[in-house]
């Protein structure tokens, strides 16, 4: 999806995924907020405190709420091509980040500049050829010993793969295994220590997701993320 669709799809962003995920019982808000605090948590039992994350991909500014409540002394950018999603996104959260288009191609940051980069459901809608130079370009803008979260849909899901299909955003999505997508970390220079499946159960069933990290190594959650660290220089 190039900026033309991401700007096409900002207004109706938010109906348009409510729509989507309607099968699973929750909100938008849930799905923003479970990555975030993954992500905190993770970060909480190695003692880090990032002082500059970058929200690659962050279009409408979904994640900023959860982000800015879990490091609320953290700077945060936002990074996206889509300058509608951007303008949303400023408007929902005014002072909440700061907001920075790129050219999908080249993140325009310095090197080292940033401590975790967090990328939510972004890279299905890259081009497969752009995967690597992406996540190269991450590599360079992180800190030594900064870290990288990449969520992704899991392919092996079938209601996941139903609910992209049927998706008008995901029109050009090209789901990515999680074993691929450690492939490309490692060919980009960054090493996936490890890759956690999530969202095993409905709303209806959420009881029962207390159990989940029991099951974290099973490829059937609807979706994964795989964590990478930066090596220390």
């Amino acid at each position: 999806m190039d900026e033309a669709e991401f700007d096409r799809f900002a207004d109706e962003y938010h109906h348009h995924h409510a729509a989507n995920i309607k099968a699973s019982g929750e909100a938008p808000e849930f799905f923003a907020k479970y990555k975030v605090d993954d992500v905190s948590a993770v970060l909480r039992r190695s003692g880090g405190r990032p002082a500059r994350i970058l929200d690659f991909g962050g279009g409408v500014g979904n994640s900023l709420g959860p982000m800015r409540a879990a490091f609320p002394g953290s700077e945060i950018i936002l990074l996206d091509p889509s300058s509608r999603s951007l303008e949303i996104a400023r408007r929902r959260h005014p002072a909440g980040a700061t907001f920075q288009q790129f050219d999908g191609r080249r993140i325009p940051l310095p090197d080292k500049a940033v401590d975790l980069v967090f990328a939510s459901c972004v890279f299905h809608h890259i081009p497969a050829d752009l995967h690597v130079p992406l996540l190269r370009e991450i590599d360079r803008v992180l800190a030594p010993g900064g870290n990288l979260f990449v969520f992704e849909h899991n392919p092996y899901n079938p209601i996941t793969v139903r609910a992209v299909r049927d998706c008008p955003f995901d029109d050009c999505a090209v789901l990515i295994s999680a074993a691929t997508m450690r492939q490309r970390l490692d060919d980009a220079g960054l090493t996936a220590n490890r890759v956690v499946y999530r969202i095993f159960f409905p709303h209806f069933l959420r009881g029962l997701r207390a159990t989940e990290r029991c099951l974290a190594h099973l490829p059937l959650g609807a979706q994964y993320y795989a964590h990478a660290i930066k090596a220390a220089a």
